[in-house]
């Protein structure tokens, strides 16, 4: 139950509590932001160079004064002889003193008026002279210099006093803010300083002990012993250590409070130092015989404070936490199955040991991987919580996105990933589509995500802080990189839903439009024809025996109504279907496009085109003009070529020049707009994009390619053809 010398004890031992020199992490200001890496504090430009100067060299001698007491009070302890060397051989001052002030001093230059680091320096600086102290007293000892021994082990027990005050009650307590957790802990703190300035005063005028129970050759002896205090000094000894010991556990519960209470970054930040203190305490706790890991681990804590500090955002305690306890586990489990193994099959077959080994050896490779595997489950469940991997959130969003239509799918992938990612709240916005799903409270100043599907950005998803999940932070960017792609999906699904949507409702609303432009033409122009040509018909009846010179006029000119009406009628009929498609086919209408003026234009036919459904021929032919007069207006081209493919299930018209390309920032137009509903109008896609050029001097060029599925017999819809999005590379 001890853990740091301070003198001989009643029984010769070292007097100590076990908790000395339990530091917690020096975190975050009170506003919750790291401390800078530059060179001071906020608020440390009030403080002129010079003074800040001063600051860090005193600091910086602190330190060199405190490893110098520590090295040499080692050096000293190790060559004093070896009926009166120290036992145990090491303690816990022997990192402090040597750690803590190095690293307090680095934390000052950083920070001059972070009073955890002037607690670190000057407890270190304690345990220094701790250590220095005892040394000095046991050489003092051997030599027989036994009053001189005697005041240098109240030397000593001032060093620890000092110490365990700084390191063991206000470091914790303090952290990560200079600042206690609320007021009332400040009646805990003045109790802990108070009970360790008690236990180390009790040492100091502690009575003569029996020279029966003394560990070595002769008796040290107390200048300031009270001799009346011996019948009681052990039962005082006992309650002032247990004392001590539960204002070490009131430290760690001080750290458990603010880790409770804090953000999700002030929570990561103090999983260092509570998980270094944890540790420590352990240590101390099982007793002198580990007190030489408790050493090193003590050398350690500060370290850990430093990480807390400075780097706590890029070096995660779960991360270390994650693979201590997989390589602890992996140790000690393959170690039993090997030596078990050994040991079972050194029984069986004793005459064959290098079978035994070999036995041994296979069976713990067998365990390894299976038993690695379920360690590392375990320690992220532990961590991150059952949804907080990688692998099972992949799994819950594949299954939600092929089990949900695209509309409630982006619901139920943004809740499976503010449920994978434990934050606060996830909004997917949804490209141009005007579409916000969010579940829960993103915040104002989230993280935000491109959505990119295949190259082409389709929306963004803005992730909101941490909750108050355990270490959820941990896994985030791993965890964001895993979602992404499947929320990229379903962003994608919508985009193209709503595209869909939009063009049948285009398309709905065209034809709506073009029946009512039909009616009009029919109703004012075909229509009142035929009535006055009617009317003049009367008339011309009538005059023709009363004046059949004025009837004869009537009826030429009722000739040239007529042709006027026939024309009417042609361009009504021309409207609703190109009248070449019916004299000369698809592939004739389109040579006959082509033989128009501008550029040269070769057509080219892969297939049989002559008993294509109207509705493609129409859609195809209007899709192959579009394309050619944009080539001869826009394109400056030399030479364009349109294929027409025909497979199986469905018609390719494309349209490829060698003109200038697409621009840079191009928007769609009205032209490539026509082009893409005729094509989904028929349930086929149109893809405007750059196209390899067809000479040697000419520039990159431009291909509109349009997939026209051909309807089966049975009204089924073929499958199509597609090369990518809807919206793809277009200008």
């Amino acid at each position: 139950m001890q853990a740091v010398k301070a003198g001989e004890d009643a029984d010769g031992s070292r007097a100590s509590t076990a908790a000395e020199r339990v530091p917690a992490g020096a975190g975050e200001t009170a506003s919750g932001n790291a401390f800078p890496g530059g060179g001071g504090e906020p608020g440390a430009g009030h403080m002129d160079a010079r003074r800040v100067a001063v600051v860090r060299g005193t600091a910086a001698v602190l330190a060199a004064l405190s490893v110098s007491l520590t090295v040499a009070g080692t050096a000293i302890q190790w060559s004093v002889p070896k009926e009166w060397a120290p036992w145990p051989p090491t303690a816990p001052d022997h990192g402090s003193g040597l750690m803590f002030p190095l690293v307090g001093a680095f934390l000052i230059a950083y920070r001059p008026r972070l009073k955890l680091a002037w607690l670190m320096c000057a407890g270190g600086l304690g345990c220094a002279v701790n250590v220095m102290a005892t040394g000095l007293q046991f050489t003092q000892a051997s030599a027989g210099h036994l009053e001189s021994a005697g005041w240098l082990r109240i030397l000593a027990i001032a060093g620890w006093t000092v110490g365990a005050c700084a390191l063991s009650i206000l470091v914790p307590l303090l952290s990560p803010d200079d600042r206690l957790p609320s007021r009332r802990w400040l009646p805990v703190a003045i109790a802990g300083l108070a009970a360790t300035v008690a236990y180390g005063v009790h040492n100091m005028v502690r009575p003569t002990p029996p020279a029966g129970t003394y560990r070595w050759p002769q008796v040290i002896p107390n200048p300031l012993a009270i001799e009346a205090l011996a019948p009681y000094h052990t039962a005082v000894k006992g309650a002032l250590t247990l004392l001590v010991n539960a204002f070490m556990v009131l430290t760690v519960l001080s750290l458990l409070v603010r880790l409770r209470h804090a953000t999700p970054a002030a929570r990561r930040q103090l999983a260092w130092p509570l998980v270094a203190f944890a540790v420590y305490a352990l240590f101390t706790l099982l007793g002198e015989d580990y007190w030489l890991p408790g050493t090193v681990w003590t050398g350690l804590i500060p370290v850990a404070i430093a990480f807390a500090v400075l780097r706590y955002r890029l070096y995660g305690i779960d991360t270390v936490i994650s693979r201590t306890v997989i390589a602890t586990g992996l140790v000690v489990a393959v170690g039993a199955v090997y030596f078990g193994t050994g040991a079972l099959a050194g029984l069986f077959v004793s005459d064959y040991d290098q079978v035994a080994g070999l036995a041994a050896a296979l069976a713990a490779g067998a365990f390894f991987e299976p038993l690695r595997t379920r360690l590392r489950r375990l320690t992220d469940v532990m961590l991150y919580g059952r949804h907080g991997r990688p692998e099972e959130l992949a799994r819950r969003l594949a299954h939600e996105v092929g089990e949900t239509e695209p509309g409630n799918a982006l619901a139920a992938v943004t809740a499976v990933v503010q449920d994978g990612l434990g934050v606060t709240g996830v909004a997917v916005e949804v490209g141009t589509a005007g579409m916000r799903v969010e579940r829960g409270a993103a915040g104002p100043d989230p993280y935000v995500v491109p959505l990119v599907w295949h190259g082409e950005p389709v929306g963004r998803m803005l992730v909101g802080p941490p909750g108050a999940r355990r270490f959820s932070a941990a896994y985030t960017e791993r965890l964001i990189r895993t979602a992404t792609p499947y929320v990229a999906d379903v962003a994608h699904a919508v985009l193209t839903a709503a595209d869909l949507q939009r063009s049948r409702e285009r398309i709905l609303s065209a034809r709506e439009e073009e029946r009512r432009r039909l009616r009009r033409d029919l109703h004012d122009g075909l229509g009142q024809a035929l009535a006055s040509m009617s009317m003049s018909l009367n008339i011309a009846r009538m005059r023709l025996r009363e004046a059949p010179s004025s009837a004869d006029r009537m009826l030429r000119e009722l000739r040239g109504s007529m042709d006027s009406v026939s024309q009417e009628v042609r361009e009504l009929v021309y409207g609703l279907r190109p009248p070449m498609l019916d004299d000369l086919g698809l592939h004739g209408a389109v040579r006959a496009l082509a033989v128009e003026p501008g550029p040269t234009v070769d057509v080219e036919v892969e297939g049989e085109t002559g008993d294509l459904p109207a509705a493609v021929e129409v859609a195809a032919y209007r899709i192959a003009q579009e394309a050619l007069t944009n080539v001869r207006k826009h394109a400056d081209a030399s030479r364009a070529t349109v294929t027409l493919a025909r497979s199986e299930h469905a018609l390719v018209v494309r349209v490829r020049d060698d003109g200038t390309g697409l621009p840079e920032h191009r928007r769609s137009g009205i032209g490539f707009a026509s082009m893409r509903e005729r094509a989904a109008e028929l349930g086929g896609t149109c893809l405007v994009t750059r196209a390899p050029a067809t000479g040697a001097d000419a520039g990159p060029g431009t291909q509109v390619e349009a997939t026209l599925p051909l309807a089966v017999r049975s009204g089924d819809r073929a499958p199509v053809r597609t090369g990518g999005s809807l919206d793809q590379a277009q200008p």
